[in-house]
């Protein structure tokens, strides 16, 4: 009871994370894309580390727990690897490139969170220009669209969060931190456009959260169907399950850094900015890992 409550809990709180993107484009005089690229990068070190140095292995001993020999448990737990690869690979195809939150955004994309009075360039000028002869009716579809596409890429992520979190309480909170740092720019995405059709801070901010409550949805339909085929509402999920599950949750938390986060961290920073936050993420996980 108390082990569902914790990794329900820490799903919503990865998901909700949705609002502080909103927030930060409400409220922040410029759009910080050096502060987006070092999230980013930091979010796609610990998912990588966590994924190759914890999830996987640990994929490999609960299969082993369930009574198969190490190397079928292995070959078990990176077929499920690489079926969470397959996954996650499908979801994105089948999401339009222009709301794929998947798809690197250009610096341009943000210039609408901008004061007018400090374009400071032509370019950023013709930029506000152009942003302000859109129509409201195109916008609010844009954010619309935005927001349908960020509910199903989460819906998957909240099953990783969830499962996680039953497996492993404090990887769970890693887990949860690096998916709240990924959904900040998904939730400035959804909220400018919507804010900057209707005028309204209030409607935006909701629609960046609601997208964000994918990722608990995600994981009650995950323990809704283990429930029904246990009969029973708590219980200890089965190692050779958890086994193939964590493996699949490996393969999402890859695919989305190497697609998603490192792409959009290099497109937002500077210099090394990219890698300075990879860096700091597998070092944070490591010693997170040494110490707990």
């Amino acid at each position: 009871m108390e082990t569902f409550l914790l990794a329900f809990a820490l799903t919503l709180m990865a998901g909700l994370s949705t609002g502080v993107g909103a927030a930060i484009a409400f409220f922040a005089p410029r759009a910080n894309t050096r502060f987006l690229s070092i999230c980013t990068g930091l979010s796609a070190g610990v998912m990588l580390y966590v994924s190759f140095m914890e999830i996987l292995p640990e994929a490999f001993e609960q299969i082993q727990i369930a009574g198969f020999a190490e190397r079928p448990a292995t070959a078990l737990g990176t077929l499920g690897f690489f079926l969470g690869i397959a996954l996650i690979f499908l979801i994105d195809r089948l999401v339009p490139d222009a709301e794929n939150p998947h798809e690197t955004h250009s610096k341009g994309d943000y210039v609408a969170l901008r004061d007018p009075a400090e374009a400071t360039t032509p370019a950023e000028r013709r930029a506000l220009r152009r942003a302000t002869r859109q129509t409201r009716r195109n916008l609010l579809r844009m954010g619309a669209f935005t927001a349908l596409a960020i509910t199903i890429h989460n819906f998957p992520e909240g099953l990783s969060t969830f499962l996680a979190a039953l497996v492993d309480p404090h990887l769970g909170i890693v887990i949860a931190i690096a998916i709240a740092l990924h959904n900040i720019p998904e939730g400035i995405s959804v909220s400018v456009p919507i804010y900057y059709a209707t005028g309204n801070r209030r409607r935006a901010f909701v629609w960046s959260c609601l997208a964000g409550f994918a990722e608990p949805i995600g994981a009650l339909f995950l323990w809704a169907v283990l429930a029904a085929c246990n009969g029973a509402i708590f219980f200890e999920p089965p190692p050779m399950l958890m086994g193939l599950v964590s493996g699949a949750v490996a393969g999402i938390m890859v695919f989305i850094s190497l697609d998603e986060l490192l792409p959009a961290s290099r497109a937002y920073g500077k210099g090394h900015d990219s890698l300075y936050g990879l860096v700091a993420g597998m070092a944070i996980m490591a010693l997170s890992l040494l110490l707990f």
